[in-house]
């Protein structure tokens, strides 16, 4: 059993796609599709943007998006998934991989995403921390002992959590999980404190935007976020991606779920490479993983 994963913000490169681009006409056209659909040219600021440009989370949710989505849609591999997932953002291409949504729909639905996610930052400033080398259930009691905004948002491998919540909060967790053993808390260059309740503006309006959107049965099973469990039913599958916005991402959990399913290969696709590959190995390192080959043989 094979699954395809998707990755979320921070898998964003300079230039990333424009090697797609010279050498797929398929690429060229869905790119073409992408700035008409966000009506502005994403595809000069993914090819010819700088860092800063592309950590601006209007613009890095709809790139990586892009990116997964035709490098999915250009694959050279005559495989398809048994099952796919993707972290955080990543989920909507994994979305599209399955066939539940179509390209443009769901790129309308990542732009008002990332464009409710930045108001709702910038109403309510916050940010996360990586806290490496704690078990979960320790982190997450010292997170509700916390009397502010602080909760588990990303749960990405075995002993690397991310916490979430307001600035404040965020630096108090932060001491006390040093003092309680771990061996490292790194904060992170985001934009806001993403997967909290922090973002319960942009979760309403992302509700209101996937209300107006046609949501097809997946031609394969979805892995969703918020719960690490196999999703086939529509309603079900918007109902996830709402939650999403506010609740973690189990990551380590779907991997482990996604393995006892029978998965023995799981195949990242799109962004700079390897970024889910070394999360999933820290799950299992018996695992298989590797990068999807485009038509370039990249």
């Amino acid at each position: 059993m094979t699954a395809y994963v998707f990755p979320g913000q921070g898998a964003q490169f300079t230039g990333m796609g424009k090697d797609l681009y010279d050498l797929s006409g398929l690429a060229k056209s869905l790119y073409q599709q992408a700035d008409e659909v966000l009506g502005y040219a994403l595809s000069r600021v993914m090819f010819e943007g700088d860092e800063e440009e592309l950590r601006q989370t209007r613009i890095t949710q709809p790139a990586i998006f892009v990116h997964s989505c035709i490098t999915y849609l250009t694959t050279s591999e005559e495989l398809r998934p048994d099952a796919v997932a993707g972290h955080s953002l990543g989920e909507f291409s994994a979305l599209v991989a399955a066939g539940a949504l179509t390209f443009p729909d769901a790129l309308r639905l990542v732009s008002e995403r990332a464009l409710a996610m930045q108001d709702a930052a910038d109403a309510q400033p916050g940010t996360m921390a990586a806290v490496l080398g704690l078990e979960d259930d320790v982190i997450e009691a010292a997170c509700a002992e916390i009397e502010d905004v602080v909760v588990p948002a990303n749960y990405n491998s075995p002993g690397q959590l991310v916490i979430s919540g307001s600035e404040t909060g965020i630096e108090r967790a932060s001491k006390i999980l040093a003092d309680l053993g771990a061996r490292r808390v790194v904060p992170l260059p985001v934009g806001g404190a993403f997967h909290s309740p922090l973002m319960e503006p942009a979760r309403e309006r992302l509700e209101a935007a996937i209300a107006q959107t046609h949501f097809s049965p997946p031609n394969c099973e979805i892995y969703q976020n918020i719960d690490a469990k196999a999703s086939l039913d529509p309603t079900e599958i918007r109902r996830k991606l709402i939650a999403q916005l506010t609740g973690p991402v189990y990551w380590t959990q779907t991997i482990r779920n996604l393995q006892a399913a029978g998965t023995e290969t799981f195949v990242e696709v799109g962004g700079k490479g390897n970024i889910l590959a070394g999360l999933i190995r820290k799950v299992d390192r018996k695992l298989t993983v590797r990068q999807l080959e485009t038509l370039t043989g990249a």
